[in-house]
């Protein structure tokens, strides 16, 4: 998939500077590679925050901006491109180096330290979904390319990834689905330096929840909307300055996507500690009888593509389920292989090491079939039965697989000195969360 210039230069200049990735080194572009970063940086964002501006467009658009579909291959081809290798490399090694020292203490804290979350921020990963026409970086769609993202960020801690990539929800939901006034309000505030929190709010706190029959309401009021209900289990609600919030319009069978902002009379958020993905800093959001103009509902979320969200959200879980996972196996192998017992190491025992193959082998189905539905998603195809099957497969392999690895380390799995206690309760949220994350 091509990205850009103007996408590379951007989401690799934070990188660069906090790790580098070893492809740049083995290329041989180490220092044309600065030289470009450098002028990234020079060039910079803009300073001012969503609500310094009050969050007013400042362009006018003829109509709103696409990221096309991405172009399609004659052959069924997941190989990452040149490109999505060297960011993927490049993630990977910020959130080996950073996310995973601080994850420990992000998870017993419930907060993600803000000094990551701005290195995250300063990656640029955002800016691939704001159109190029509102300052962005994004030209095509980039659902692989955020897949890879997302499950090279989970390999450092996915709590941690989750707060760092729940804020980008919101501009993609924007370029996809927003009107041309809609983009101009609000996209170029995420196309500078300091861009704002916002979070997808869909998840709702009632048994056998269904994103498609929520209790969150929107009922007509003259040319208004009135907004009624709670958000469940939004990341960095506490933070953020505006939402996207789904509900129900009265009169109509489907769900509709709904911009609010955080200062809203009604608007309110508490804290809502759960047990896994600590660091996401997890609240509700409670909407009473929130007054929103007509202009706040989202022009282009036909049933159809609020159908697409709720899959793509999926997906997103699924990666971020998929790196989570990969970090289990990374510690797995050469813990087993290093730990003895009555003389030799517990991997050549079968008992040990057929569960450890077994995992490998479950990772790369996984992997497979969430690659396989961003794919068809960034083209434009229908990818709704791959999205179901990943999330199927990634909801009970990666419970297991976090299950298997805490029964491996025996006593050590149940202690935090080794992170399989926690990569354990963070595997189990594939099946369980919708909305927050989009690819």
């Amino acid at each position: 998939m091509k990205l850009g210039k103007r996408a590379m230069g951007l989401g690799l200049k934070a990188l660069n500077r906090v790790a580098g990735a070893s492809l740049i080194d083995r290329l041989g572009l180490r220092n044309p590679t600065e030289q470009v970063l450098y002028q990234g940086a020079k060039a910079g964002f803009g300073a001012v925050g969503l609500a310094a501006r009050g969050v007013r467009a400042t362009r006018k658009l003829v109509g709103p901006a696409r990221l096309e579909p991405a172009r399609s291959s004659e052959l069924f081809d997941l190989t990452p491109t040149d490109e999505q290798q060297m960011m993927r490399e490049a993630v990977q090694d910020f959130a080996l180096g950073m996310l995973r020292p601080a994850a420990s203490a992000a998870d017993a804290d419930g907060v993600a330290p803000a000094e990551l979350v701005a290195e995250a921020q300063g990656l640029g990963i955002g800016l691939l979904s704001v159109p190029e026409a509102l300052g962005g970086a994004g030209t095509e769609r980039s659902a692989v390319t955020n897949v890879l993202v997302a499950e090279a960020l989970a390999q450092g801690d996915m709590g941690l990834a989750v707060a760092c990539l729940a804020p980008s929800s919101v501009p993609l939901a924007l370029s996809l689905w927003g009107d041309a006034q809609q983009q101009a309000a609000y996209l170029e505030a995420f196309a500078t330096e300091h861009a704002p929190v916002a979070a997808l709010a869909i998840q709702e706190a009632h048994a056998l929840f269904d994103p498609f029959r929520l209790r969150c309401t929107a009922r007509r009021s003259g040319d208004d909307y009135i907004l009624r209900g709670d958000k469940h289990l939004v990341a960095r609600a506490g933070a953020a300055e505006l939402f996207v919030v789904a509900a129900m319009v009265e009169g109509e069978p489907h769900p509709a996507l709904f911009i609010v902002e955080a200062g809203m009379i009604g608007v309110s958020v508490t804290a809502e500690p759960a047990m896994g993905l600590r660091a996401a800093e997890w609240g509700r959001l409670h909407l009473s009888d929130v007054r929103l103009p007509e202009t706040a509902r989202l022009a282009g979320v036909t049933p159809e593509r609020y159908r697409d969200c709720v899959q793509l959200s999926r997906l997103a879980w699924c990666a971020l389920s998929v790196g989570t996972a990969q970090a289990v196996l990374d510690y797995l192998i050469p813990y087993v292989n290093e730990r003895k017992a009555f003389g030799e190491p517990i991997s050549h025992r079968q008992a040990v090491a057929f569960p450890v193959a077994d995992i490998s082998i479950e990772l790369d189905a996984m992997r497979l079939l969430t690659w396989r539905g961003a794919s068809r998603a960034e083209q434009g195809m229908a990818f709704a039965e791959q999205a179901a099957l990943a999330r199927r497969l990634c909801a009970d392999k990666g419970a297991r697989i976090g299950s298997d690895a805490v029964q491996l380390l025996g006593g050590h799995g149940f202690i935090k000195e080794h992170p399989v206690e926690r990569w354990y309760r963070d595997l189990r949220v594939a099946g369980v969360l919708e909305g927050v994350v989009l690819i």
